[in-house]
């Protein structure tokens, strides 16, 4: 064989070498790439989602949840809220006193046929004849603080009201009335009655003339 003839053979085997390699890069690039084509991230798709959640299934609470501490805290009985209906709502005199004013008490009696709940402050205010209201409705003592009392039927629980003297303040000051009726509405309830309640009174509003004490378990 000549020399030119061996330098074409060698030409020609390296040609075919370098194509040869090419093919196999272009191969395997065109495996990856489909590989990569088939891959959610690579084509923008969205995977396949995953198995759904059951949602949560509601509690339901037939119980009374009463207002908690200062903590922010609350309280739930299975036992219902004693309704204005529930109640026999009474007053009378407390006794004692310290100068310058005088206390009465109010009775809330359960007179239906289960147990129920009270829990916190009666809302109270001296009426008129015509059930007009005189002067500021009771303000909340801090103290005892509210507890949660259950009232099983025939059972009864009380608040205590202070009520100040009218003849503490000048008369111009005070402008005094005779009240009419005591109204009550139980802790937590909008139905109020109206109690039997003769006395003197101031009429002015910036008199803060009752402070009503938590219902607490017993009759005072």
């Amino acid at each position: 064989m000549t020399r030119i003839a061996r330098g074409r053979r060698t030409l020609l085997t390296g040609a075919a070498l370098a194509v040869a390699g090419v093919l196999i890069v272009g191969c395997s690039s065109q495996n990856s790439a489909s590989s990569a084509s088939g891959s959610p991230a690579a084509t923008g798709g969205a995977t396949a989602p995953a198995s759904p959640t059951a949602p949560a299934t509601p509690v339901a609470t037939s119980g009374t949840v009463a207002a908690g501490s200062a903590g922010g805290s609350a309280e739930t009985t299975g036992t219902p809220g004693c309704t204005t209906a529930d109640l026999k709502i009474t007053t009378g005199n407390y006794g004692g006193g310290t100068a310058g004013s005088y206390y009465s008490v109010i009775d809330f009696t359960n007179s239906s046929s289960a147990a129920c709940t009270l829990y916190g402050y009666p809302g109270v205010s001296l009426r008129g004849a015509h059930l007009a209201q005189i002067g500021a409705a009771a303000t909340r003592n801090a103290a005892p603080a509210p507890s949660l009392v259950t009232l099983a039927a025939g059972a009864t629980a009380s608040a205590t009201l202070r009520m100040t003297d009218p003849a503490v303040y000048p008369a111009a000051e005070c402008d005094p009335v005779t009240s009419a009726y005591l109204q009550v509405y139980p802790p937590n309830q909008t139905q109020a009655v109206e109690l039997p309640f003769s006395g003197q009174t101031c009429s002015q509003a910036s008199l803060k003339i009752l402070a009503v004490n938590p219902v607490i378990s017993g009759a005072a």
